[in-house]
């Protein structure tokens, strides 16, 4: 059994953890709302120019520009989306986990590029050939930001080495579930419903590889920041619900440090009277 002094400082040892947890837990609930709002006011942007985006490719091929093709052979390059710092409850763990069952089942060459301190350092570990590594983009990416990334991804499909590049980010749904997902992110996917598309009545001015040039880069760009903003927020969010319940556990673990320390100081005090009463009466 524990002396009062023990558990006296295991007591004051707890209460010092629960007051950081308290404050990470309030300073995570208010970057999760910032990065909420971001997340759904970039999502009509993001879906509006993936069908714009999927029609055109119904009706085009990789001659009107090298994006809307496949390349006859190449490697496949994931794009990994984690955090840079951890106590962020399950996010890191999921999403490597779904990144690696990927890798497992993929058949062929691979490689990663690794947005991310925690991604990056866990396929280091299980030896997978990272392309590039790209820090995280802070508690505010901007658009500005992934451009670099974009930038890279898409000169390394047009010059033809890779046939496929894939997005896994964790998709925020809400404050309790994020959910890790793996988009196509080229070539673009046309669309299967063609039923409401024009066919060949789309008309682009000057021409359609000029349109395209200008377009479909900012494309890229924008799914890779969508997928920055759904992971930042999906961080967060786990963060919270993580620290959250921290706090609680520290708020039952001094319940029951208390607890103990009531029964160890209860025992002693009946046994120094005992030990009076016993001295009493041998005088």
């Amino acid at each position: 059994m524990a002396s009062l002094r023990d558990l006296r400082r295991r007591i004051r040892d707890v209460g010092k953890i629960k007051q950081i947890t308290r404050a990470m837990q309030f300073v995570a609930a208010s970057k999760l709302k910032r990065a909420q709002d971001a997340t759904l006011n970039a999502r009509p942007y993001a879906e509006a120019i993936d069908e714009v985006l999927a029609d055109v490719a119904a009706v085009l091929s990789g001659e009107d520009h090298p994006l809307l093709g496949t390349p006859e052979k190449g490697k496949r390059l994931i794009v990994l989306f984690t955090s840079d710092r951890g106590l962020a409850g399950p996010f890191n763990t999921n999403t490597i986990r779904f990144v690696a069952r990927a890798i497992t089942e993929h058949q062929g060459d691979l490689a990663v590029v690794a947005v991310g301190r925690k991604g990056r350092d866990a396929l280091r570990r299980a030896r997978v050939p990272i392309e590039a590594y790209f820090d995280g983009f802070g508690d505010r990416p901007s658009f500005a930001d992934v451009v670099p990334l974009a930038r890279l991804v898409t000169d390394d499909y047009r010059s033809g080495g890779y046939e496929r590049i894939d997005l896994v980010y964790s998709q925020f749904v809400s404050t309790l579930v994020q959910r890790p997902a793996l988009e196509q992110l080229l070539p673009v996917k046309p669309s299967e419903d063609t039923k409401g598309i024009p066919g060949n009545q789309f008309i682009f001015e000057p021409s359609p590889s000029a349109v395209l040039e200008q377009l479909l880069p900012r494309y890229v760009a924008q799914r890779l920041f969508q997928a920055v903003l759904e992971s930042k927020a999906s961080e967060e969010s786990s963060r919270m619900v993580a620290m959250r319940n921290a706090t609680d556990n520290a708020d039952d673990l001094i319940d029951d440090y208390t607890l103990e320390y009531n029964k160890v100081r209860q025992t002693s005090i009946t046994r120094e009277m005992i030990e009076i009463a016993t001295g009493a009466q041998a005088r």
